[in-house]
């Protein structure tokens, strides 16, 4: 009898249904009708696409961008906003691969 008592005080109190929560341990719901912006609801810069993807398709051009975006991605931009993570990773990737590709070709070029 004790157990099963337990049991059902423990469901009851970790419940996820907002019915189910005390007076108290209630987590607040959003209005649906309220106009203020979430952090993450805003366009990310550079045409929507992130600082790191554009960084990205640039650097194809202009290299010395994937440099940049691996250095912001070094500093932890992304804890400003976590969606340029991904980006500012493969910048960094492509910009340790040109690195690679660069030191090869010299080292062939010159022995």
């Amino acid at each position: 009898m004790r157990n099963s008592r337990c049991l059902r005080l423990v469901i009851i109190r970790h419940s996820t249904d907002a019915m189910n929560q005390r007076a108290g341990d209630y987590v607040p719901i959003r209005d649906a009708e309220d106009v203020q912006l979430g952090m993450f609801d805003k366009p990310l810069p550079c045409f929507g696409c992130g600082i790191g993807w554009f960084s990205l398709l640039l650097g194809f051009v202009f290299p010395l961008m994937w440099y940049f975006s691996a250095i912001l991605y070094l500093g932890k931009y992304y804890n400003k906003d976590p969606r340029e993570r991904s980006g500012l990773a493969a910048c960094a990737i492509a910009a340790m691969m040109f690195t690679v590709a660069a030191v090869i070709t010299l080292l062939v070029y010159l022995l």
